[in-house]
């Protein structure tokens, strides 16, 4: 018999929110030697982008760490260590701060990687257990949090987003997102481009609000310049016109509005599908609320004209059918919550909530424990800044604050997993001194970067092909209902899991035994209480799965929508009998199920957003600066971890700044720019174009790799664009950062 030299193996891709089918080649070493899209993976139909095709060469990145490393902080050097020493050290460090300051003192950042890994999902809630700490941090909050927030606000859930149901829609109104580069977010859809293209060839009608005329804008129907940071007030706008004109289809409305009035300006057509029967609370609170918004005024603030703004209104009114979606571009602004709240309010007042061809409610096959309580905010605060939790976390923006502000409670502690918030968090700077002050730090990573350089000890966790993969998070947004699993493709050869490592972290922080089989305790705990609490303990042994972690996803399955024990068929044998996947269906309409307001009904006018109402109306006489800031997503990056794997940092993929010619000219600029705010000034490199707006210009994140020790990133440094950022402006319901329209200044070097 001849030896096995490859083999074909298949798993998801972890590395963004399109959740891809991979097929790997690895050769008898376990190296990968090819990466294809999956071709027979339902969901994805072989799709694969740059990052996914660069999958091998992070896996195996030289760059890596392999072992546990200690940091000697008198000279800054590390040395490696074993598993057993390197919990054992930290036992042995943390103890002390807790024992002098309580464990109010230690802290936690979680980066955006977690929401791709099981181990993030099903162990990074026993490491915030094991801390103790109301101290949590993570990317969310300079990222997604308004949406969250203005979800949990109107539906009761901040884990219950409608995406659009891109598949069936008539018309796409799109602001603040680039699919093309970013592949989607809070929207996971593999092939995003594909569907774009196909909602276009099926007669549809796909419209961008932007300021750059993006490769999404490029594919649109129809590009809109808009002034960075104004979203919210061209929103506002839609919705005064809505009920101006009695476009407005919810049942309250109804009675008031013609028929005839939604069947205008949408290519000539008149046929409109029947509304969504959504029964809503506050409908005249936001009437009034939109009232002074006009599309006038509005224009005046948005640079989109007022006839545009009526006519956005009512072509969103008139289509068969129609979905708002708007992302990061409008998340990390002033009014960013705001902003997310009014594309929901849309979608509902046109009547396309929870219908298909509008936006919908998922439904995944292993989510997490419904919640049984309305959601709010507020419920602690910072201790410096007093701003409000969301989510039981607090805004990422005042995590220098905390460490660097002396007095009860001051953060003396931090553990990462995962993150980089010297390059991803605003204010740079000050959190890489803040850091540089901490008495301990722990980092579960793969790399050194410019965070983790001040951990006293870093984790690694093993290589992707090592893991197991499911997207507990990211199929809660799928614009499709569909489960895959992938388990390790190979052996871990002796180290420890990710799951095994932050179940022992947990155990070392808690002073807690931390040898031996802590992770298989730690799920037995959890399966024992979930199955105690489904009155189900007795079927604790049809659990399967060759490790404790697998057995979880068993039981999730098994007991979700569309489980075995629910009525329905799946389970963990289910997926692996198809490693490419199982499409579960296209989305079904689901409320009022999915609401968990206290009405029990959708809330149009919560009073948190209401107040940002009235703040916006004394603003929208402000003058423009001469100059704003916005950020940038690059196809073959995806924040700061991919900027060290040689393919993704080639062509279009440089640090440059996007500024329009006339810009150039008018201020008589070379070749560089050096860039000010109020928090920093950076010298970057000029990159005209006229696709960006005149008086805006762009920086991409997560770069800023001048002493970083890994080669690649450091050979393509880049500038840190959160340098220029200021940590003292969040967004004020979510406690977002905010990254757009930050006022700037360019002078030549």
């Amino acid at each position: 018999m001849s030896q096995i030299t490859s083999r074909n193996l298949l798993r998801t891709c972890p590395l963004c929110e399109a959740v891809c089918g991979l097929e790997l080649r690895l050769d008898a070493d376990d190296h990968i030697t090819s990466v294809r899209g999956d071709k027979l993976d339902p969901f994805s139909q072989g799709f694969i982008c740059p990052k996914g095709a660069s999958f091998g060469q992070l896996d195996e990145d030289p760059d890596r760490v392999t072992e546990p490393l200690i940091r000697d902080r008198a000279t800054g050097a590390w040395r490696t260590a074993g598993w057993d020493e390197a919990f054992d050290y930290i036992a042995e460090r943390f103890a002390p701060v807790v024992a002098a300051h309580g464990r109010g003192a230690a802290a936690l950042y979680l980066g955006n990687p977690n929401a791709h890994t099981v181990a993030g999902a099903l162990y990074v809630p026993v490491l915030i257990r094991a801390l103790g700490t109301k101290n949590l941090f993570s990317a969310s909050t300079a990222d997604q949090m308004p949406k969250q927030v203005a979800s949990g606000l109107m539906f009761g859930d901040p884990l219950r987003i409608p995406v659009p149901d891109l598949d069936r829609t008539d018309y796409l109104l799109m602001l603040g997102a680039n699919p093309l580069e970013s592949n989607g977010s809070l929207c996971t859809a593999p092939d995003f481009p594909g569907r774009l293209k196909a909602l276009r060839r099926r007669g549809g009608k796909f419209v961008v609000v932007d300021p750059r005329a993006t490769r999404t804008a490029k594919l649109a129907d129809e590009h809109l310049f808009i002034r960075p940071g104004s979203d919210a007030y061209l929103l506002l706008g839609i919705v005064h016109t809505l009920f101006a004109e009695q476009l407005a289809t919810v049942p309250e409305a109804r009675a008031q509005r013609p028929e005839a009035a939604a069947e205008r300006d949408h290519g000539g057509r008149s046929e409109r599908r029947p509304a969504a029967a959504v029964e809503v609370a506050g409908l005249d609170e936001l009437r009034a609320a939109a009232a002074e918004f006009t599309p006038e005024a509005v224009a005046a603030r948005t640079g989109v004209p007022a006839a545009t703004v009526v006519r956005l209104a009512r072509e969103l009114a008139g289509a068969p059918t129609a979905a708002v979606y708007a992302r990061i571009g409008t998340c990390t602004t002033e009014f960013g919550t705001v902003a997310q709240w009014l594309v929901d309010a849309i979608n509902v007042l046109t009547g396309n909530l929870d219908r298909p061809g509008g936006v919908m409610f998922p439904e995944a096959a292993a989510g997490g424990i419904p919640r049984t309580k309305p959601f709010r905010i507020g419920r602690w605060t910072s201790r410096v800044r007093g701003l409000p939790e969301a989510m039981g976390e607090l805004p990422v923006a005042t995590l220098a604050d905390e460490i660097r502000t002396p007095g009860t409670g001051q953060v003396r502690a931090l553990i990462t997993v995962a993150g980089n918030p010297v390059l991803s968090a605003p204010s740079g700077a000050r959190l890489d001194a803040a850091f540089a002050e901490l008495d301990f730090m722990v980092s579960v990573d793969r790399y050194v970067n410019e965070t983790t350089r001040h951990a006293d000890v870093i984790l690694p966790p093993p290589r992707p092909v090592q893991s197991p993969h499911y997207d507990f998070a990211l199929l809660q947004f799928a614009v499709r209902n569909y489960a895959r699993y992938s388990p390790p493709l190979v052996p871990l050869d002796g180290r420890p899991s990710e799951a095994e490592v932050l179940a022992r972290l947990g155990a070392a922080l808690t002073g807690q035994p931390h040898t031996g089989d802590v992770l298989a305790a730690v799920d037995e705990l959890i399966i024992a209480g979930t199955l105690q609490k489904a009155g189900l303990s007795e079927r604790r042994p049809e659990l399967r799965g060759a490790t404790s972690t697998e057995q979880r996803l068993d039981l999730m399955l098994r007991v979700g929508p569309y489980g075995e024990w629910n009525g329905g068929t799946l389970n963990l044998q289910v997926l692996l009998d198809n490693p490419h996947g199982v499409d579960l269906g296209a989305l079904r309409p689901r409320l009022p199920g999915v609401l968990i307001t206290a009405s029990g009904r959708v809330e149009l006018a919560p009073a948190a957003l209401l107040a940002e109402v009235d703040r916006m109306r004394a603003r929208i006489a402000d003058t423009a600066p001469d100059f704003v800031l916005i950020g940038r997503r690059q196809l073959r990056s995806n924040n700061s971890w991919m900027h060290n794997v040689a393919p993704l940092v080639s062509g279009s993929n440089r640090c440059t700044l996007h500024i329009h010619p006339e810009d150039v000219a008018r201020l008589g600029l070379g070749d560089q720019a050096v860039v000010k705010s109020a928090a920093g000034a950076v010298t970057v490199p000029l990159e005209p174009t006229e696709a960006i707006m005149p008086g805006v210009v762009s920086l991409p994140h997560g770069w800023g790799h001048g002493d970083s020790e890994q080669t690649v990133a450091r050979a393509h440094a880049g500038v840190n664009a959160n340098v220029l950022t200021d940590d003292s402006i969040v967004d004020a319901p979510s406690g977002n950062a905010v990254f757009n329209g930050v006022p700037v200044t360019l002078a030549a070097p």
